[in-house]
C-alpha cells in the first residue's frame, strides 16, 4: 500500500485539573493515496483528537504523523478540514465564505479572476451555484455544511478531513449528503478521513473502517476493509448480504467488544 498519511507510535496525553489524561496510546495508522477512512468508536475514545492530529490542530506528546513524506507540524492547506458546526462566518456570503479560503492559499500565484473561478468551481461541485449570494442564515443546515466542504475542497486538499460533518442533520439531509460525497470523492479522488458515530454510514462510504478502544489511553482496535464495489448504491446494498456482514462486524466490535462501560 502506498503511504501517503502516516501515524506513527502516536500518544496523546493532556494535562488538566484533575491530572493527567490519556487519550490516546500506541497510535499506528498508514493511509494510502486516494483512501476513504473513517474512525468510530464509543464517546470519548479518542476519534477527533486523532482527527485534530492529523490536521496539526494539536501536537503529539509522542510519535510522528507525515503527510506525503513531511512531518505535520501544524495546520495547513494541504489539509482541509470541515466540522460537524460548518463554521461560515454569517456576515459574508456563500460566495465570500469559500471565497476567503481561495484567496488565502493561491493570492500570490492566481488574479482575482482565477480566484473567483475556482470559488465558482468549488460551489458548483457542492450544486450550490444557485446560492452563491446568500447569507448562512438564508439557506439550510445541510446547504451550510455543503458550503463548508466547498470552502474545505476549494483549496485543492491533498487530505480531506471530515468530523462528524453530517452528525446534526436529519436522516434524509444526512443521506443526501452522504451520496453528494461519495460522487465528489470520486471526482476529485480525494484522501478522506472521517470521524462518525453512524455504523451504516461508515460502511457506506468506507474503505476501511478503524475502529478504537474505549478510552482513556485509547487505541486502535481493529480495522475492517470494506470489500464492497465502488460507485455504491444505498438502494442495492439495502440487501447485500456481505453489507449486512460488515455491518454486523462493525457492530459486534463496537457493542460487544468494546461494550460501554457506563451501560454496566
Amino acid at each position: 500500500m502506498q503511504k501517503f498519511v502516516q501515524v506513527e507510535q502516536v500518544n496523546m496525553t493532556f494535562h488538566t485539573r484533575q491530572g493527567t489524561f490519556v487519550a490516546l496510546q500506541d497510535i499506528n495508522l498508514r493511509i494510502a493515496k486516494g483512501e476513504f477512512i473513517s474512525l468510530i468508536g464509543h464517546s470519548g475514545c479518542g476519534k477527533s483528537t486523532l482527527l485534530n492530529l492529523i490536521a496539526g490542530l494539536l501536537s503529539p506528546t509522542d510519535g510522528v504523523l507525515l503527510c506525503a513524506e513531511r512531518e505535520i507540524a501544524g495546520p495547513g492547506p494541504e489539509r482541509g478540514v470541515v466540522f460537524q458546526n460548518h463554521s461560515l462566518l454569517p456576515w459574508l456570503t456563500c460566495f465570500q465564505n469559500v471565497y476567503l479560503a481561495v484567496e488565502r492559499v493561491f493570492a500570490a500565484t492566481e488574479s482575482k479572476a482565477q480566484l473567483r473561478e475556482r470559488t465558482d468551481a468549488a460551489l458548483a461541485l457542492v450544486h450550490l451555484s444557485h446560492a452563491a449570494q446568500k447569507y448562512p442564515h438564508e439557506i439550510s443546515g445541510g446547504m451550510k455544511q455543503r458550503v463548508g466542504i466547498a470552502r474545505a475542497l476549494s483549496m485543492q486538499p491533498k487530505v480531506l478531513l471530515l468530523d462528524e460533518p453530517f452528525g446534526a442533520l436529519d436522516a434524509l439531509t444526512r443521506a443526501h449528503l452522504q451520496d453528494e460525497l461519495m460522487k465528489i470523492v470520486a471526482e476529485t479522488q480525494s484522501t478522506v478521513v472521517m470521524v462518525t458515530h453512524d455504523v451504516d454510514e461508515a460502511v457506506l462510504l468506507s474503505d476501511r473502517i478503524v475502529m478504537m478502544t474505549n478510552g482513556p489511553a485509547a487505541t486502535i482496535g481493529d480495522i475492517l476493509h470494506v470489500d464492497l464495489p465502488k460507485p455504491r448504491n444505498r438502494l442495492t446494498l439495502a440487501n447485500d448480504p456481505h453489507y449486512h456482514a460488515l455491518r454486523g462486524a462493525v457492530l459486534e466490535f463496537l457493542y460487544q467488544k468494546q461494550a460501554h462501560k457506563e451501560a454496566a
